[in-house]
């Protein structure tokens, strides 16, 4: 498996603070770490998020509101689950 990077780091860890029932968007993430303009390369780091859902990349959305993609067992759907279950309205 490969070495992550320092920037993958800031962004798995990130997402493990984001509340159960609430969601980020890309942008949200990548200005809390400090990296205002790189929502796309978040967006990247959580699509190959191995833990997944262990490291809730489930939780981020797109700005427009959009679910966008989800890397775990089940892709969209699991997403979707997930999110019910913890309360978030879809």
């Amino acid at each position: 498996m490969p070495k992550l990077s320092k920037f993958e780091r800031k962004v798995l860890n990130y997402l493990k603070t984001i509340p159960r029932g609430q969601v980020k968007t890309y942008k949200d993430v990548a200005r809390a770490i400090k990296k205002p303009k790189a929502f796309r390369a978040v967006a990247n780091v959580c699509a190959k998020n191995k833990n997944a859902p262990k490291i809730p990349c489930h939780r981020v959305i797109r700005s427009n509101g959009s679910l966008g993609g989800y890397s775990g067992p089940g892709g969209i759907r699991t997403k979707i689950k997930l999110l019910k279950k913890e309360g978030f309205l879809i």
